[in-house]
C-alpha cells in the first residue's frame, strides 16, 4: 500500500506543550494560499502510479483553513495519484474550528475520517495545556460529525498533565466514551525542552509529571476502554473493531508513504527523506522548481530489522517470532518469564505490563 501525509503548519495559537513544526496563522511569511501553491508544486514533482490507500492531513490545525484549501489539496492528490476505492482520508481538527457547514463541506470533498484534539474534559487541565476550546465542545463535535455523515471519528486525549488527578482522568475517559467516537488515542504528556510548559515546570510554577500516576492513568484507560468495546490495537490507540486508523498502521508496518508540506517525511522502498522545516524555505525551493528535500537516508537491513522490532511490538498483532535472530530469540525466556511478553501462536505480543515497559522490552531484545 502507499499512503500520504499532508502537513498543514498553521495554528491559531501555539499550545504551551507543543514543539511541532507549526506557526501562528498570520505570523509567518508563508500564507495559506502560498502553502497550497507549494503543495501543488511538490505533488507535481512526484511520479508514482500507485493509488493512495490512505491520506492524512495533520498539523497544525488543518481545519483552521476552512474547507476550501484542504478540499483543493485533496483534489490535487486525487488528480496526481488517484485514491483506492474506500480510501481512508483523515483530517485533524481542533474543536473550536469545527462547525456544521465545515463538516458538510469536508465530507463532500472526500474526507472520510475526523480526528479531534479533545485532550481533556477538565477545564483546569485544558488551561494548563493552553487549549482554547470549552470542555464540552469536543463531544458536540463528535455528534455533529456523525450527523454530517462521518462514520469514523477519533478523539485524542492527553494524560499526565501537571495537576491532573486519576479522578480527573477518569472523568475525561468517561466523557470521551459518552461522546460516542469510533476511535480514541491516549498519549502520555511529553515535556519537550524549550517549550513554555517545560519552562513553567523548571521554574516550579507547575509540578513535574508523576511517572507512577501516568502508569496508573494508562492502566485505567486500557481497562475502561476495553470494557466499553475499544480493544487496544497499538500502545496509545484503541478502537471499535474495524475502525483502527489504517494510515497510522501503515507507519507501524513500515509501508510506503509520501509526505508533502514543510517538514514532512517520506518513506518509499528503502529510502527515507524529509523536507525543509521552514515553511518559507520549503515554498521558495518549490517556486524555483527545485525539490524541497532537506535530507535523506537509506534504510539498510540492520536499521530495517531494528525498526520492525520497535514498531511491530507496539501492535496488538505483535511481531512474528521468526523475525528475531538466534541471539535475540535466546533473550525471550527472560522477558516472557517477567510477564512482559507472551507468545501468541508464534507472534510476540506485549502484556499490559509489557506495554508500560515497551522501550525496555525492545532494548532487551535488541541489545
Amino acid at each position: 500500500m502507499v499512503g500520504c501525509y499532508v502537513h498543514v503548519p498553521f495554528c491559531a495559537r501555539r499550545c504551551g506543550y507543543c514543539d511541532f513544526n507549526t506557526s501562528v496563522l498570520g505570523a509567518s511569511r508563508l500564507t495559506p494560499d502560498g502553502w497550497l501553491a507549494g503543495l501543488r508544486a511538490e505533488i507535481a514533482l512526484v511520479a508514482d502510479a500507485r493509488l493512495l490507500r490512505t491520506v492524512f492531513f495533520g498539523g497544525g490545525t488543518p481545519t483552521l483553513l476552512g474547507s476550501d484549501l484542504p478540499a483543493n489539496a485533496l483534489a490535487a492528490l486525487r488528480d496526481a495519484f488517484g485514491l483506492e476505492p474506500g480510501a481512508e482520508v483523515t483530517i485533524e481538527a481542533n474543536p473550536e474550528t469545527v462547525t456544521e457547514p465545515l463538516l458538510d463541506a469536508l465530507l463532500a470533498a472526500g474526507f472520510t475520517r475526523l480526528s479531534l484534539g479533545m485532550q481533556s474534559a477538565d477545564p483546569a487541565v485544558l488551561a494548563t495545556l493552553d487549549r482554547a476550546h470549552r470542555p464540552g465542545h469536543a463531544t458536540w463535535c463528535v455528534a455533529a460529525a456523525h450527523r454530517a455523515g462521518f462514520v469514523d471519528v477519533s478523539l485524542d486525549l492527553i494524560y499526565g498533565t501537571p495537576g491532573e488527578s486519576l479522578a480527573s482522568w477518569r472523568n475525561t475517559l468517561e466523557a470521551a466514551l459518552e461522546a460516542g467516537p469510533q476511535h480514541i488515542s491516549c498519549y502520555a504528556l511529553i515535556v519537550e525542552p524549550g517549550t513554555p510548559l517545560a519552562r513553567r515546570i523548571a521554574g516550579g510554577v507547575l509540578p513535574v509529571p508523576d511517572d507512577d500516576l501516568m502508569a496508573d492513568e494508562y492502566l485505567l484507560a486500557d481497562d475502561l476502554l476495553a470494557e466499553a468495546g475499544f480493544p487496544w490495537y497499538e500502545l496509545s490507540n484503541w478502537a471499535r473493531p474495524g475502525h483502527e486508523c489504517r494510515h497510522n498502521l501503515g507507519y507501524w508496518r513500515s509501508d510506503d508513504w509520501w509526505g508533502f508540506g514543510p517538514g514532512a517525511h517520506s518513506h518509499i522502498a528503502q529510502r527515507r527523506w524529509w523536507n525543509h522545516r521552514s515553511g518559507t524555505r520549503w515554498a521558495a525551493a518549490l517556486q524555483r522548481g527545485e525539490s524541497p528535500v532537506a535530507g535523506s537516508e537509506i534504510v539498510d537491513d540492520v536499521m530495517a530489522h531494528e525498526e520492525r522490532v520497535l514498531l511491530e511490538l507496539r501492535l496488538a498483532t505483535g511481531l512474528p517470532q521468526s523475525q528475531l535472530s538466534k541471539t535475540e530469540a535466546a533473550r525471550l525466556p527472560g522477558l516472557v518469564g517477567d510477564g512482559l511478553l507472551v507468545d501468541d501462536g508464534g507472534r510476540l505480543v506485549l502484556t499490559q505490563r509489557g506495554r508500560l515497559l515497551a522501550d525496555k522490552v525492545v532494548r532487551d531484545l535488541l541489545d
